[in-house]
């Protein structure tokens, strides 16, 4: 027989994303639709353990869904991943009387409350909120089309200045395991060439491509790299390979960091965050859990939590074919 839910916390875990605010508003607008208390927990997991709790209504949350960041902090806990702390948090959910948890972040949490779950039997249900779009189960994570807005606003900034004095930028933008990112704000912002983890184009590749450009009339060039792309060690090594080999450009790196995870999220975060913040309580409230909330089809679907932190989040294969051409 599945808990009645009665009292629910809700926390924030992992790198912060825009639209982290937005999923903590739907959540506590929610619970407060179906007179359900709700408690904020601060910093993650390392809060529950330290019983860092309060109380929200639907009031506590006005103003927050065009703030990025998160009002509940983020922070990555030592503690928790022991079995004593596991112990300690679940002794102080029990001691606060919260029924269920609503964890928003990526696949570290996810894995958290996995592991809480089965060893506590503690009703857990995730939001995936990462500007890396790298979680198995939805077609898009809350802040990933925030960080894409970002980035692309950069890169044509980026291009003024390289059209400008005959350049070659190398853009590097977070993606240290996935090319989402690097992919799909390659393609909006029009990159002579996009570099990603999945696909290792080579070194020798990557100048043929360049001195194609070159030849076609291009007297500038902009490339996108992941973070973790596997061409060079790093973006600064790609940079001086190139100058070694190309004397046509004056070659620059831009390192665009953890701007992308800033600012105020777009609309479609805001309703995406919307909509799983509401599925999420609502999903716990119909007696279900180890579930993660995602976009699949336009519609807000269920993902067991395992498969969610198992699976891999796979590429665009078509939009990676629309890439080649664009490139020509």
């Amino acid at each position: 027989m599945s808990k009645i839910i009665k009292k629910i916390g809700v926390m924030t875990s992992g790198g912060d994303s825009p639209g982290m605010n937005a999923a903590i508003r739907s959540v506590v607008r929610t619970c407060a639709f179906h007179n359900i208390e709700c408690v904020g927990i601060y910093r993650g997991y390392e809060g529950i353990m330290e019983g860092d709790f309060k109380t929200m209504d639907a009031r506590s949350v006005k103003g927050i869904i065009n703030k990025g960041g998160t009002v509940l902090k983020s922070a990555r806990s030592k503690g928790f991943r022991t079995p004593e702390g596991r112990k300690i948090a679940h002794e102080q959910l029990v001691k606060a009387g919260i029924d269920g948890l609503i964890v928003i972040g990526g696949d570290g949490t996810f894995n958290g409350g996995l592991v809480f779950n089965k060893e506590f039997d503690f009703p857990v249900i995730g939001i995936p909120s990462t500007i890396d779009n790298d979680i198995f189960g939805t077609t898009h994570t809350i802040g990933f089309d925030s960080a894409l807005n970002t980035v692309v606003e950069c890169i044509d900034k980026i291009r003024d200045t390289a059209s400008s004095h005959n350049r070659l930028f190398f853009i590097e933008v977070m993606g240290r395991d996935a090319g989402h990112i690097a992919l799909n704000a390659g393609v909006g912002a029009g990159a002579e060439e996009i570099l990603i983890p999945e696909e290792n184009l080579g070194l020798h590749r990557l100048l043929e491509s360049l001195h194609r450009s070159k030849r076609s009339g291009k007297s500038s060039s902009i490339v996108v790299v992941a973070e973790g792309d596997k061409i060079g060690k790093n973006v600064f090594e790609l940079k001086d390979y190139v100058e070694a080999n190309m004397d046509e450009y004056d070659v620059r790196v831009s390192v665009l960091g953890h701007m992308q995870r800033g600012g105020s999220p777009s609309c479609f975060d805001r309703v995406l965050a919307s909509r799983m913040g509401v599925k999420a309580v609502e999903t716990l409230l119909e007696g279900k859990t180890n579930y993660m909330v995602g976009l699949l089809n336009e519609q807000m679907e269920l993902t067991p939590l395992e498969q969610a932190v198992k699976g891999k989040s796979e590429i665009d294969r078509e939009l990676l074919r629309v890439s080649e051409i664009m490139t020509t």
